[in-house]
């Protein structure tokens, strides 16, 4: 068992390092790695050198992450793996709750290898509101009862927990919603709490407009529909329900619906109310489309089949 005691690592801020004080993370199997296993750690007496990239803000993190800490294979060719990369923050996405979002620029110096990603960073324990989390946490247990009594106290340590908890969740969904066909960012990496995606927008760096956004002509209403129909179709048939869909966590680009934000991915076998975020999914996204002019009947003909299809009729 590890001992989850915090130590000094090395973080580069702006191509410049600093130390901070850092603890745990939890990992894609559900147990605790110690920070010190996965990331250089030097003495309060090692000299730091100055071996930050000739410009941007960092090197590229893909060397920090595991194999399976790393999207689907094959990579797409625009998955920039070169350990020469350098990272350069472009701006601010999307500011939330519980994390905020970054675009970044992963480029090869001196070369026309390169591709933009949204960097989602889920905030540190002491700034951290996840103001969801009790009912979207149920049926997610962790292997060791210290770490499942620390979530339910809400402790410093328990906090963290939560944290790893949230990215993990969404890097596992966005892999298994990837491989199983469904329309969302291609998950590039996890490296601690800050998760690397596709970038979905335009080569300017301008984002896709959300659903909410958009104002569909009934053509467009009806393929739009019927895009969400088979990615929400399946979540259900793999056991998952969005858990917090609306015409706000919804992409549109390019005539595409892509599915984004699905850190509280919902178990809905293992969740006691699995079956009613499922429905929930459906009634909130099903009024913007209703609103819009699409039959109440298509609505409820979705809830009934996704609860179908993730075997809870049975």
């Amino acid at each position: 068992m590890h001992e989850y005691d915090s130590f000094t690592r090395i973080r580069s801020r702006g191509g410049k390092k600093s130390r901070e004080d850092t603890t745990t993370e939890y990992d894609m199997d559900g147990a605790f790695a110690d920070y010190a296993e996965r990331f250089d750690v030097f003495g309060e007496d090692t000299p730091v050198a100055p071996d930050g990239p000739p410009s941007g803000d960092r090197w590229s993190t893909w060397d920090q992450s595991t194999p399976t800490e790393r999207g689907p294979r094959p990579y797409p060719e625009w998955v920039v793996t070169e350990l020469g990369a350098v990272d350069t923050e472009l701006g601010v996405l999307k500011t939330g709750k519980e994390a905020d979002v970054y675009l970044l620029d992963r480029s090869v110096p001196g070369t026309d290898r390169g591709t933009l990603l949204a960097a989602k960073r889920y905030r540190d324990p002491k700034h951290r509101m996840f103001h969801r989390d009790s009912g979207y946490l149920e049926g997610r247990r962790d292997k060791e009862s210290r770490v499942n009594r620390a979530v339910a106290k809400r402790s410093a340590f328990g906090r963290e927990a939560i944290a790893g908890m949230w990215a993990n969740a969404e890097f596992t969904a966005l892999c298994r919603m990837y491989e199983a066909g469904a329309a969302v960012p291609y998950p590039v990496q996890i490296v601690g709490t800050e998760l690397l995606m596709e970038f979905v927008g335009t080569a300017d760096g301008t984002a896709a407009p959300r659903l909410a956004q958009t104002r569909p002509d009934p053509t467009e209403l009806a393929d739009l529909w019927e895009q969400l129909r088979h990615s929400l179709s399946v979540l259900a048939r793999d056991g998952y329900a969005h858990g917090d869909l609306s015409a706000y966590n919804l992409l549109v680009h390019e005539g595409r619906l892509v599915v984004i934000d699905v850190p509280q991915i919902v178990d809905v076998i293992g969740n006691p109310r699995g079956r009613e975020f499922l429905e929930r999914d459906v009634r909130n996204v099903g009024g913007w489309f209703t609103a819009r002019g699409l039959s109440a009947d298509l609505v409820d003909g979705l809830a009934a089949d996704l609860v179908h299809d993730a075997g809870l009729d049975r």
